[in-house]
């Protein structure tokens, strides 16, 4: 039987033990077919007190970091691993039911899955489609984070940049889920949704575009004013941190990797 643990990073916030709750939720809910056995390793701020979740119905676990940020939340879960299948969910998102099984399908055609999401507001109401690869997407094979590595904890806002970074420099084949209407060809996207074209065009062509059977994404991202997302988006000092990561990446990579 194969074993997939799910990563799921959860600093402290005020409205974290609800975030977490939904999120951990999602995961008890995926329809996977076949014998994959599947739990959730919670990374936790230094100071954090694990809370209850027995009524989830899917072990979890806690890891806590010993520093506070992202990169160290994954880094500590990441480091208590012992199974065949890595996939991470950021604690504010949550996934359709069908999410994990689609995304283990790919894997039989490749080392690593992203997917497109939908991003939702507090209150619901959709956003828009966002095609940029956040960890919330990932379902990797042990052996390609294995290759990869733990996050790089310099990094505040671009970490997964830099991860997506090092695994093109690798060149595992990885597969990119959109929904079921998306373009899948590079001169479609271009014309239409250009960030997914980013997401082939800056990859070093190692991504192939799959349509899953879903007329809309199977992850669902939750825009609020205590993601890091929110930040870099209206908060100048955040914006000069994330221009400097972005110029770090560049010289690193020769582009921003997607």
């Amino acid at each position: 039987m194969k074993t997939l643990t799910v990563i799921v990073p959860s600093r402290s916030q005020p409205e974290q033990l609800g975030f977490l709750r939904r999120s951990v939720g999602s995961v008890a809910q995926q329809q996977i077919r076949g014998n994959v056995n599947v739990d959730v390793i919670v990374g936790l701020d230094p100071d954090a007190t694990p809370p209850r979740l027995d009524e989830l119905g899917i072990p979890v676990r806690f890891e806590q970091a010993r520093s506070r940020s992202q990169a160290a939340a994954l880094n500590a879960a990441a480091a208590a691993l012992h199974s065949d299948y890595v996939a991470f969910l950021e604690d504010d998102d949550l996934w359709s039911p069908t999410h994990l099984g689609t995304a283990l399908e790919s894997l039989s055609l490749s080392g690593f899955v992203s997917g497109t999401q939908l991003e939702i507001d507090t209150s619901g109401a959709v956003i828009r489609i966002n095609d940029f690869p956040t960890p919330s997407g990932w379902v990797m094979s042990r052996a390609t984070w294995d290759s990869v590595g733990p996050f790089d904890a310099s990094f505040r806002y671009h970490l997964d940049n830099d991860w997506l970074g090092r695994l093109a420099a690798r060149a595992i084949r990885r597969i990119h889920l959109v929904e079921a209407t998306a373009p899948v060809s590079l001169a479609v996207a271009r014309q239409v949704r250009p960030w997914l074209a980013n997401v082939l065009t800056c990859s070093r062509g190692a991504v192939t575009l799959h349509r899953h059977a879903s007329p809309v994404p199977l992850i669902m991202r939750l825009v609020h004013p205590q993601s890091g997302l929110y930040s870099v988006n209206t908060d100048p000092a955040a914006q000069e941190t994330s221009r400097q990561e972005c110029a770090r990446l560049e010289q690193l990579y020769d582009l921003i990797p997607w």
